[in-house]
């Protein structure tokens, strides 16, 4: 499975935890936890979060869905597992949480909500078979689902639905990228950026920016109830000086995957990268992505 460095995904999260909490206001993510708990609002509900990496997941969805929670977080690389202690006791002190790690689990409490926490380490990719489900009540997964392939999704929608248990899935990129100011190769890039997508990241084809649209319409043949909102990603350097960073590291990423799809292209993207350097600093760039839950 491609790995991610907690750099990028410390440096993405500020944009994630803004485009979620505008999708959050309709998904109606406290209710959800209410009703995937029945009739006790004292019983703990068990969610288990796919690719956790730095537990970004967890710090976004467990102060909403509230009341007491069992999260079992699953990561193939230990190096990221290894860091959640230190993240989470870092996001819970400003929130005036109370954590407390212990020797296989960690223990968080918030106002209106506490969750106990393990970590897991499990190639998604490999050991598929070994991932935890029985007992989960909510399967969840942020920026996942354009890296896999359509069959080893129907394996996990297959296996969710014998669980028994609803899905929420976080910040899947639909295929929207819009530059302002537009400058010379902005649609060649975008266009070789999408084929990249589809390459193989250790699950077969990705699905790319198609997984948000083969996701609703698979679950709702499997008589799921699918609710779905925009989270786009608003990266404004205009108004915010960490979005020069962000928009930086976009840059060239998107140069070097494009690059990497087609190097006859090089030369073409290399001034392409040039050409957006020099606007950075007034720059906007919306990245499209949807919020999907299903219940």
């Amino acid at each position: 499975m491609t790995g991610f460095s907690s750099e990028w995904l410390s440096l993405r999260e500020p944009f994630d935890r803004e485009a979620r909490g505008v999708a959050a206001q309709s998904l109606k993510l406290p209710a959800l936890g209410a009703r995937l708990r029945g009739a006790d609002p004292r019983s703990t509900l068990s969610v288990l979060d796919l690719a956790c990496g730095t537990g970004a997941n967890l710090r976004e969805l467990a102060p909403r869905l509230g009341g007491s929670q069992q999260w079992t977080l699953v990561d193939h690389d230990p190096r990221l597992l290894e860091e959640l202690p230190v993240v989470l006791a870092a996001w819970t002190r400003p929130n005036g949480f109370v954590f407390r790690a212990e020797a296989t689990c960690m223990h968080i409490e918030g106002p209106g909500w506490n969750a106990k926490v393990q970590p897991q380490c499990i190639d998604l990719a490999l050991e598929f078979d070994t991932v935890p489900l029985a007992g989960q009540r909510l399967v969840t997964a942020s920026a996942l689902l354009d890296l896999v392939s359509a069959s080893w999704l129907d394996a996990l929608f297959a296996r969710v639905s014998a669980a028994g248990a609803a899905m929420l899935f976080a910040l899947n990129v639909d295929g929207r990228v819009a530059w302002d100011p537009p400058v010379a190769g902005d649609e060649e890039v975008n266009r070789l950026f999408a084929l990249h997508q589809h390459r193989d990241k250790g699950f077969g084809l990705a699905l790319g920016a198609e997984a948000a649209g083969f996701v609703v319409g698979r679950l709702q043949v499997m008589s799921y109830d699918v609710a779905r909102a925009a989270s786009d990603w608003c990266i404004n350097a205009i108004e915010d000086a960490q979005a020069l960073v962000m928009l930086a590291a976009m840059v060239e990423g998107m140069g070097a995957a494009a690059i990497e799809q087609d190097p006859t292209a090089r030369s073409s993207v290399n001034d392409w990268m040039q050409g957006r350097s020099r606007v950075l600093g007034k720059t906007r760039l919306r990245i499209g992505h949807q919020e999907i839950v299903a219940a």
